[in-house]
């Protein structure tokens, strides 16, 4: 094979690669009870790894997704509610833990902040583009001025056309 060829085959095995296992759920975690995993497993699916954070614990490697799996399955195993469950988790994690948060005063940064924050860059970038439109502009120049500068031009372009010229006939 080409080393083209290998280059080509490793690029497109590349994402299976790194997508790694879409469930993290490992056999010994399981419930031997059908109906308690399938609500494990829905309860999984709605919290937040707090390692990973834009992962649910469900499809997480981490260490503390694994424990936050078996502890809900613990809580299961001996009784708990779905909302029992969840409402657990929450008062030790705090509402960050839920990939889908309520709202309420206490989230409302989580749910306000990237609009808020939307708006602040929109307001920075209108204040620069209006401070820069509205700079001075330099006052005119004066007669004097303006003479040394005309000098200073024709000086110039009497030295730069033949620098120009030297250059042309140096190639």
């Amino acid at each position: 094979m080409s080393g083209r060829r290998i280059l080509a085959a490793f690029l497109l095995l590349l994402p299976l690669l790194a997508a790694g296992p879409a469930m993290a759920v490992r056999p010994d975690e399981m419930l031997s009870d059908p109906a308690l995993e399938a609500r494990a497993r829905a309860i999984s699916k709605d919290i937040r790894c707090v390692v990973c954070q834009s992962e649910n614990i469900d499809d997480s490697d981490a260490d503390i997704a694994h424990d936050l799996r078996v502890l809900i399955r613990e809580q299961l195993a001996a009784g708990k509610s779905d909302q029992q469950v969840r409402d657990f988790l929450v008062a030790r994690y705090g509402d960050f833990v839920l990939l889908k948060p309520p709202f309420k005063m206490k989230t409302l940064l989580l749910w306000a902040g990237p609009f808020a924050m939307l708006l602040i860059a929109g307001g920075g970038i209108l204040l620069f583009y209006r401070r820069r439109r509205d700079t001075v502009e330099a006052p005119p120049l004066s007669a004097d001025e303006r003479a040394k500068l005309d000098a200073f031009m024709a000086e110039n372009e009497n030295t730069g056309s033949s620098n120009s010229d030297s250059e042309g006939t140096a190639r």
